[in-house]
């Protein structure tokens, strides 16, 4: 099973990357770029089986480790 974990920085949370990343695309001629927000993508191979065990193991390895909870938000997608 392959977990993907998408992680952001909440919002609220100055994004400095987002803002050169916005900046940058006006430069080359696209309009219309309201806001650019940046963030990870994390990829893991499980070996489990269980759908439910998986997810709650990889929530634990976001709170954990994955994501800094006080400023980022995650969400997770399990595929088979």
């Amino acid at each position: 099973m392959r977990a993907k974990v998408h992680v952001f920085l909440k919002r609220g949370v100055l994004d400095p990357q987002g803002k050169a990343i916005a900046s940058a695309l006006g430069n080359l001629g696209f309009d219309g770029i309201e806001e650019v927000r940046q963030g990870k993508l994390i990829e893991i191979d499980l070996a489990a089986s269980d759908p439910e065990a998986a997810r709650a193991s990889v929530e634990e390895m976001c709170q954990k480790l994955l994501a800094n909870t006080v400023i980022e938000s995650y969400a997770i997608e399990l595929e088979s």
